[in-house]
């Protein structure tokens, strides 16, 4: 199995290098960085180890490039953990917080193989859409949900806020489906994956020959989201010098496509979400006050997980027979153990976490009964 270890930490490089150099399986190739590795990774690697912070490029942005090329093991310290659960999003098999044992981490090297060998031999079915948007429920969850599809019968602009993973862009498609937009398109947005030089151009469009490689006119994610809701999430890492347009679209509701010398009306309903402190960027002239108080009409906290224990047996059942459905892997449940195991785990990563760590058992359990062992969560705590 080839092996790519993307370190900037030389010490920690050649550790990892001289620890998995001991297994005849692993074939061992490290990188100084994120660019390094991307002009030399090719289709013999099968695993990608990488760290969160690099210079020149991050781990986040660096799974991004590798589009789901391959299997990803994230490893991280406690500073940069919130980062490597931001990882989960893009699909990354695992995520280590350093320091661990080299067991531990070919552990999860083993992990990652066997669960891709057995997603590509199993044949997935189409499965119906959920009753429901969430899972679970909780008085906490209760609470939170009352007021957002109270938001939902006006047309007022609300803000979610809360830690990654919580549910936000559940939370905005239901007040998307709980407004009179509902029969309207619901176009969601992430800010924070954008590059910077393309935000404007997705957001509002270009006409043709705007810019070198407009071969043809292309409408832009407020013009696709005419009549129904536009959902921007991550909002908070835009750019502070695009917020000024994005206010004056706000204010105006007209847009203009690059290129263009006429304007486009536009009627859409603003959800915005962030995961930031963003009272902070504001002191800290990152983010624009007056923006922040036209998103912001009606704010919304979502509570983590952690603050919503009612909800993870259910969230993790509701999901695991989904998995199985999908995936055609025959009766599976939780073990006693294993239960005890979900709800004691602090879930920084919150419902994407928890999802990703059942679906990945779902995959790699041999029997009935998911074991602790199956849920992997003994490096995280």
């Amino acid at each position: 199995m080839k092996i790519a270890i993307v370190e900037d930490d030389i010490n920690m490089r050649k550790s990892l290098e001289i620890a998995l150099s001991d297994y005849d399986e692993f074939e061992v190739k490290t990188f100084r960085n994120a660019k390094e590795a991307l002009k030399k990774l090719d289709d013999s690697f099968e695993l990608v180890i990488s760290d969160i912070t690099m210079p020149g490029m991050n781990g986040i942005e660096f799974v991004e490039e590798l589009q789901g090329r391959y299997e990803v093991i994230i490893i991280t310290g406690n500073a940069t953990l919130g980062r490597a659960i931001e990882s989960i999003r893009l699909g990354v098999s695992d995520f280590l917080t350093k320091p661990f044992e080299v067991e531990t981490l070919v552990e999860a090297i083993h992990r990652s193989k066997k669960a891709k060998n057995r997603v590509k031999s199993v044949k997935t079915s189409n499965t119906k859409g959920r009753d429901s948007l969430f899972y679970g429920t909780s008085a906490a969850l209760e609470k939170s949900l009352s007021l957002a599809k109270k938001a939902a019968k006006s047309d007022a602009a609300v803000l979610l806020l809360g830690e990654s993973g919580v549910g936000k862009e559940l939370f905005a498609r239901t007040i998307h489906e709980n407004s009179a937009r509902s029969g309207g398109p619901f176009v969601a947005v992430n800010m924070a994956a954008i590059p910077e030089n393309l935000i404007e151009s997705e957001l509002f469009g270009f006409e043709k020959g705007a810019f070198t490689d407009a071969v043809e006119a292309k409408i832009g994610k407020f013009e696709a989201a005419h009549g129904g809701t536009i959902f921007l999430d991550e909002i908070a890492e835009m750019p502070y010098h695009l917020q000024a347009k994005l206010l004056r679209v706000l204010q105006e509701r007209v847009i203009h496509r690059l290129g263009s010398t006429s304007g486009t009306k536009i009627d859409v309903r603003i959800v915005a979400a962030t995961n930031a402190d963003i009272k902070t960027k504001m002191r800290n002239q990152e983010f624009r006050e007056d923006l922040y108080y036209r998103i912001a009409t009606i704010p919304v906290l979502i509570p983590p997980l952690r603050e919503r224990g009612e909800e993870i047996i259910p969230i993790a059942e509701r999901t695991l027979k989904d998995v199985v459905a999908r995936y055609g892997l025959g009766p599976k449940e939780f073990s006693k153990e294993a239960k005890e195991m979900l709800t004691s785990y602090h879930w920084p990563g919150n419902i994407r976490e928890l999802i990703a760590v059942v679906e990945r058992a779902a995959i790699l359990s041999d029997d009935i009964a998911i074991s602790c062992d199956d849920l992997f969560l003994d490096a995280r705590f």
